[in-house]
């Protein structure tokens, strides 16, 4: 599993986790769609914009492996900001490669992109 250095491991003064320490025995968890809806909690779309402002600082619009990024945080972008940069793509492997979509990025999150990562 890569571990991304000098990336966030959370949103500062929550419980927020942008990133894991080390690998599951188990296998990784499978990223998966999740549905954000418009009665999430502030500080959850917070930790969506922070998580957002810290992938863009790190990898921009070049590809990126999964590595150690969270799973769950991770899944509340997948399909929409974040997506596959391989086909075919395993959803449940540490080295499968992502990339953001720019365009749907910038509209979700129009200020996570002032170029600092901002947790």
């Amino acid at each position: 599993m890569l571990r991304h250095k000098g990336f966030p491991s959370r949103l500062r003064g929550t419980d927020f986790q942008f990133t894991i320490r080390r690998a599951n025995p188990d296998g990784p968890t499978p990223l998966v769609v999740r549905e954000r809806h418009a009665d999430r909690r502030p500080a959850a779309c917070a930790a969506d914009a922070a998580f957002m402002s810290c992938l863009w600082t790190h990898f921009g619009r070049d590809p990126f492996v999964r590595g150690n990024l969270d799973a769950g945080r991770l899944s509340w972008v997948f399909g929409r900001e974040v997506i596959p940069a391989e086909d075919p793509f395993d959803p449940a492997s540490y080295e499968s490669m992502l990339v953001i979509d720019e365009n749907c990025a910038r509209t979700s999150f129009p200020g996570a992109f002032n170029g600092k990562c901002m947790p």
